[in-house]
């Protein structure tokens, strides 16, 4: 398996730019940012959970270039989220509360073992292309440049998810398995993502209707699993509440240790 293209410090810089060249985001657009700022934050820290880890030493990197690429959309999103309240990026990251996180539960899904991390990829990166696509459109400038940047990146991921999800299929009669129950673990938390919101019906021509996104994202999918002679898992959705900052157990573990530097030396620099 190829690794996956990644970017260069340099466009990663050039992309979190964006959103400090335009003005300040109003209150509605900076909640809208940073929701996707955080999903793609929490994703990033997960991913990076395997360098060392992964079942091939090119999976180490492949992972690694999409945590890394992640990471670039998290600061362009919550550096843009900031300039409606004055705070910088790694504040946004480091220094807020469990609560006062806005990820869906998709992305807070323990990595469990390699399968169950594809199969979390495959439906993260098949809505996250559909999300950057239809963001190209938005009203606002900088929502729509982040997304033409992220799209091209997306692609990649989600063509991985979708190479690994048919390996695991057509491997082994364990790796079929293990990829059956990794969808299942994780398809109850994709119904979140396509809920519609108060906020959305606010940011009207700025924000995409996460509800128009789900046959694209089902077409896609179901191309996919027929192909692995898969079936969608049955059963019901779970509960969700990352938007509103009720999350899955397993977002406290992630942000400890992700703030732990910063918060035990607030301000220090090397």
């Amino acid at each position: 398996m190829k690794p996956t293209p990644h970017v260069t410090v340099d466009e990663l810089d050039l992309a979190a730019e964006l959103a400090g060249t335009d003005a300040a985001a109003t209150p509605a657009v900076a909640g809208y940012a940073l929701r996707l700022g955080d999903d793609a934050l929490i994703l990033s820290q997960q991913l990076g959970e395997w360098i060392a880890h992964a079942p091939e030493l090119e999976e180490d990197v492949a992972l690694a270039n999409i945590a890394l690429d992640l990471l670039g959309h998290a600061r362009s999103l919550l550096r843009y989220a900031g300039t409606a309240t004055g705070r910088t990026e790694d504040e946004l990251a480091y220094f807020r509360d469990e609560a006062e996180f806005r990820s869906a539960w998709l992305f807070e899904q323990p990595n469990g073992d390699f399968a169950r991390t594809i199969a979390r990829q495959l439906i993260a990166s098949t809505y996250l292309f559909e999300l950057y696509s239809a963001l190209q459109g938005s009203a606002d400038p900088t929502l729509a440049a982040v997304a033409a940047k992220a799209v091209k990146e997306v692609e990649y991921h989600r063509d991985h998810a979708e190479q690994w999800t048919l390996r695991l299929a057509g491997g082994t009669d364990e790796s079929r398995r293990r990829m059956i129950r990794g969808l299942a673990d994780v398809w109850p938390y994709a119904d979140e993502l396509f809920h519609d919101e108060p906020l959305i019906d606010e940011l009207d021509g700025i924000a995409v209707r996460p509800s128009t996104l789900r046959p694209g994202f089902d077409a896609r999918l179901g191309a996919v699993l027929d192909t692995a002679d898969l079936e969608a898992p049955a059963g019901p959705a779970a509960a969700g509440g990352g938007r509103r900052g009720i999350h899955f157990p397993e977002l406290g573990r992630i942000l400890a240790e992700m703030q732990v530097l910063a918060r035990q030396h607030p301000g220090a620099t090397w």
